[in-house]
């Protein structure tokens, strides 16, 4: 039987064509995919690994230094003299300017005179009328002597002689005395300058009535150049500093003092620490320092109130750490971040004594060599591995990369 030929009809078969069509295509398009994504996963990176956080950080090194303490003080006199009549009378002159400087024995006040030359006058009269006895009873008694040795004259008479002599020698003491006190009166109504110094206000004028040894004084004349600085210092201060000197830890030496004035501004002179008082104050628990300091331009008055900033020890070997790189807890102990040799961050605490521009010094916990994290320390902790670089390199580093990200967007 002879085969039947299958016959499709043309829009079967051009169902059928599209269906295989359609099928490579989406085949071919999977196996692109596929293949695009392989070359994908061989194209991706190894992981890399983190880097170090980038610190700034500073080399302590030890330097000496004189340690400075700032305190309050006020001015004194050097010596003061309070001028007051030791005679009394009528002032008749005042010799000198007011507000000038005086020397030592400079005429200050003319006291009415006339009776104090008299009484001088009287006296030189007394010393004559002595004389003249005394040259008597010496006549006297030689003559007594003389008969007594002539077996003329009698023992008592000799002696009752030589008793009339001594009294006169006696008498003529006295008047010479008499005369010396009202001479020494009389130069005291002229008053003069005990000491050299700059002289204040007259309390009297000519015509007034003064006496000796009154209350009032007529004016003061007090020394200024040099001029002392008294200054008060907590007994707690001066015993730690004492210990410190001597445990070795401190060197002592002359202290040295600079006074920072009212207005502000530094005083041109120098001074030196005289003496420490023996003494503390009960009230203010303080002891009180005195220094010398020059004035020769009269600039510093008594009075005045000065910030004496005082040298008075030297730390050889005085460890400065910036204040950025210390840090304190909640129960105010300070401790640092240092960069060990290893690089891994380390933890210590120390202990700092006083800021000196801006910086502590640190006199437990860090010594030189020590590189300090002054940068960075709050991205950082204790162990972490850091890459120090030079204070402030690390903002510069930063910086740069910025500015060219600015100018690309420009």
């Amino acid at each position: 039987m002879p085969q039947e030929q299958l016959h499709f009809p043309a829009a079967a078969g051009r169902v059928a064509h599209s269906w295989w069509s359609g099928s490579v295509i989406s085949l071919a398009c999977a196996a692109v995919l596929v293949l695009a994504g392989c070359a994908r996963g061989d194209a991706k990176a190894p992981p890399q690994a983190p880097q170090a956080t980038e610190v700034g950080i500073v080399t302590l090194a030890a330097q000496p230094l004189a340690l400075r303490t700032e305190l309050a003080g006020r001015t004194v006199a050097a010596r003061i003299a309070e001028i007051r009549p030791q005679v009394g009378g009528i002032v008749r002159e005042r010799l000198f300017r007011e507000g000038s400087v005086v020397r030592v024995g400079q005429p200050l006040y003319q006291i009415d005179a006339a009776s104090y030359e008299a009484a001088v006058r009287s006296a030189l009269a007394g010393v004559a009328r002595a004389q003249a006895t005394l040259d008597a009873a010496q006549l006297k008694a030689r003559r007594q002597q003389e008969l007594m040795n002539a077996d003329a004259g009698t023992r008592q008479d000799l002696e009752d002689a030589q008793a009339a002599l001594q009294q006169a020698k006696a008498d003529l003491d006295t008047a010479q005395a008499t005369l010396a006190s009202a001479e020494i009166d009389l130069a005291r109504t002229r008053i003069a300058a005990p000491i050299a110094g700059r002289i204040e206000t007259s309390t009297v004028t000519p015509g007034a009535l003064v006496t000796a040894n009154q209350t009032m004084a007529l004016t003061t004349v007090q020394q200024l150049d040099p001029i002392l600085v008294d200054v008060p210092q907590s007994s707690v201060e001066v015993l730690k500093l004492r210990r410190q000197i001597a445990s070795g830890a401190l060197q002592g030496g002359e202290v040295a003092i600079r006074l920072k004035l009212e207005d502000g501004s530094t005083y041109a002179h120098a001074g030196k620490l005289q003496v420490s008082g023996v003494t503390v104050n009960t009230t203010s628990g303080a002891v009180t320092l005195r220094a010398k300091v020059p004035n020769p331009d009269g600039l510093l008055l008594p009075g005045m109130y000065v910030r004496a900033v005082l040298e008075q020890a030297q730390d050889p070997a005085a460890i400065l750490a910036p204040q950025a790189g210390i840090s304190r807890n909640a129960r105010g102990e300070a401790s640092a971040l240092v960069v060990g040799a290893d690089d891994k961050v380390q933890r210590r605490a120390v202990t700092v004594a006083e800021a000196v521009d801006g910086r502590w010094r640190v006199t437990q916990g860090l010594q030189s060599g020590d590189r300090l994290i002054v940068e960075g320390t709050g991205k950082v902790r204790e162990g972490q591995i850091v890459r120090p670089v030079a204070a402030g390199a690390a903002v510069v580093a930063q910086a740069a990369p910025a500015a060219d990200a600015a100018s690309a967007a420009r």
